[in-house]
């Protein structure tokens, strides 16, 4: 592995960023406007109540702030960009690179997640200092290790799920129709606007049957020390699954989608 390749690519990716600074600043303004609403809005919910669903209102408000470094680190992602490169022919640029293809966007994915973990670690220390939320602060290192692994798990699971959704285009030049309602159903099933655990018992089943959980609903949980031992390490196993069924399925599509690329475009 050259890692030296991969470092410039990182670096590429940080000046590519750095070119379209509008894009970015107004990417993080969004992100930051998301959680404000999210956030007040259940504070509004529990107005004088000490519990809602369960959940106390430290509980919650941790929660609903971890999801905008959950969405930084696990949801934040170059591989949208994959299903114009094969529409428009510029994958054939990328074939002929020194590194393959997956691992590529790899290093893009490190490069975009550790500049916006950056500005949203920023983001989230100023609104601390101007909230002053009464979150929860977890000190057992054994769940501050398992939330680490299961946040890669997340990470890993997105990408190459992000990646299949891109591999549409060597059949189909709609990949923006197809990510866009797979991305509404993800948010929905991740977890993003609240804990999943809230749903009517048949949603959250089925929300537990599907990957999306193990996103910002998991990782969350287990942060929080609400899931036992043997439940995170079942959760991580399935997780694992996940992880090895959607690598499988991307590696295929790529295989195939390559027999069937022309390199047609502009």
């Amino acid at each position: 592995m050259n890692i030296a390749a991969y470092l410039q690519i990182i670096k590429g990716t940080w000046a590519q960023y750095m070119m379209y600074r509008l894009n970015f600043v107004m990417w993080r303004v969004r992100m930051v406007m998301q959680l404000l609403i999210t956030y007040f809005l259940w504070l509004a919910i529990f107005g004088q109540q000490e519990q809602f669903f369960g959940y106390t209102q430290s509980m919650i408000l941790t929660y609903v702030l971890l999801t905008s470094i959950m969405r930084t680190v696990v949801l934040g992602t170059t591989t949208m960009e994959i299903g114009d490169l094969i529409n428009q022919g510029n994958l054939s640029n990328y074939l002929v690179k020194p590194v393959h293809f997956f691992n590529y966007y790899a290093a893009r994915d490190i490069a975009d997640k550790a500049l916006n973990l950056f500005f949203a670690a920023f983001e989230f220390a100023i609104l601390f200092i101007i909230l002053r939320p009464p979150i929860f602060v977890q000190t057992d290192p054994l769940y501050l290790g398992l939330s680490a692994v299961s946040v890669l798990l997340g990470a890993v699971l997105y990408f190459y799920f992000s990646m299949i959704l891109g591999f549409l285009g060597f059949w189909t030049p709609d990949v923006w129709g197809p990510r866009f309602i797979s991305f509404v159903v993800m948010e929905f099933f991740a977890g993003s606007l609240f804990p999943l655990d809230i749903l009517p018992r048949a949603l959250f089943v089925l929300s537990q049957a599907l990957p999306f959980s193990y996103f910002i609903y998991f990782p969350i949980k287990v942060y929080m020390g609400q899931l036992s031992l043997p439940v995170v390490i079942q959760g991580t196993s399935i997780g694992v699954l996940w992880v090895a069924g959607l690598w499988y399925l991307a590696m295929l599509l790529w295989r195939r989608g390559l027999k069937a690329y022309t390199a047609e475009g502009k």
